[in-house]
């Protein structure tokens, strides 16, 4: 599992921030999380192939969160993109995605599925699920969190008592079946070992509300806004409802999070080395996302 940061930034792109957009690459998903104006060049420059794409998530219809999107779609076309993609977002996004289309002339040459969302989870396949949560921002706004599947892991010094090391009933055990080998009964509490699923939570522009603090709760990695430090959101958050440095550590604190990756940052800021030392006063193991940085998961 790999995140990529493609836009770290927020209204306004500086030379070494891009709008934001991040990308997490798991099995054969990537699921995007917000296209900022200038994503498509992001992703050639991080060496990804747009036709990795399988899902978009989009948390609000800012233009600094979904302006790629047009050229995204355009280029997926281009380049005979053959699966179907996935749109999420908050209520409104049909409507927003077909008055996009109208305002210049806009082909569509891949299958696409829309889905409005608001909260709860709306997609699970054997492997993971995606949950969303309404935020407070000063239009309709999501977030999200990514949900691994519990896994059981074979105790291979159990099963090996019975000359069981590489057999197609490894899998039933993995599926939480009892097995017979031989005449004996090998039953799956013996014989695995529980693997806790990993959870990745999606927090951007938002104030502080109980949603983001129910939606992160004991994620092993939580990423979110942090769009200025704590004294200027005082002087200048009252209009548009967005995440301090401070907030957003606390949230992690609170949440039982793991870890904290920090990311949509003003255009204020030449540095985010502010920004990240007001967090790690509260919470330690926090990180300031950078433009194309890769993360392992």
């Amino acid at each position: 599992m790999k995140l990529v940061f493609l836009g770290t930034s927020s209204m306004v792109p500086t030379k070494s921030r891009n709008h934001t957009s991040m990308i997490l690459f798991y099995k054969d998903q990537g699921i995007m999380v917000d296209c900022g104006e200038g994503t498509q060049k992001q992703l050639r420059k991080a060496n990804i192939s747009p036709t990795k794409i399988t899902k978009l998530l989009i948390t609000h219809w800012h233009g600094d969160h979904i302006l790629g999107i047009p050229g995204l779609i355009q280029s997926l076309g281009a380049n005979q993109y053959s699966k179907t993609l996935e749109i999420y977002g908050p209520k409104g996004t049909r409507e927003f995605f077909q008055n996009m289309r109208k305002s210049f002339y806009f082909p569509l040459r891949i299958n696409l599925k829309i889905t409005e969302i608001e909260k709860g989870v709306f997609f699970k396949n054997n492997d993971f699920q995606l949950e969303s949560m309404p935020m407070n921002h000063d239009v309709p706004c999501v977030a999200y969190s990514f949900r691994e599947k519990d896994k059981l892991k074979i105790n291979t010094e159990y099963t090996r008592q019975f000359g069981l090391e590489q057999h197609p009933l490894l899998g039933k055990l993995q599926k939480g079946k009892d097995i017979t080998y031989k005449g004996n009964k090998i039953r799956v509490q013996d014989a695995t070992i529980g693997k806790k699923g990993e959870k990745i939570t999606f927090i951007l522009d938002t104030s502080n509300c109980s949603n983001a603090l129910k939606l992160a709760k004991n994620s092993d990695l939580l990423v979110a806004e942090a769009t200025w430090e704590h004294n200027r959101k005082e002087k200048e958050d009252h209009d548009y409802k967005h995440l301090s440095a401070r907030e957003a550590a606390q949230l992690a604190k609170i949440s039982g999070s793991k870890k904290l990756i920090l990311t949509h940052f003003s255009q204020r800021y030449k540095t985010t080395d502010g920004i990240l030392k007001e967090a790690k006063k509260i919470f330690q193991n926090t990180t300031a996302a950078k433009d194309l940085m890769a993360v392992e998961v």
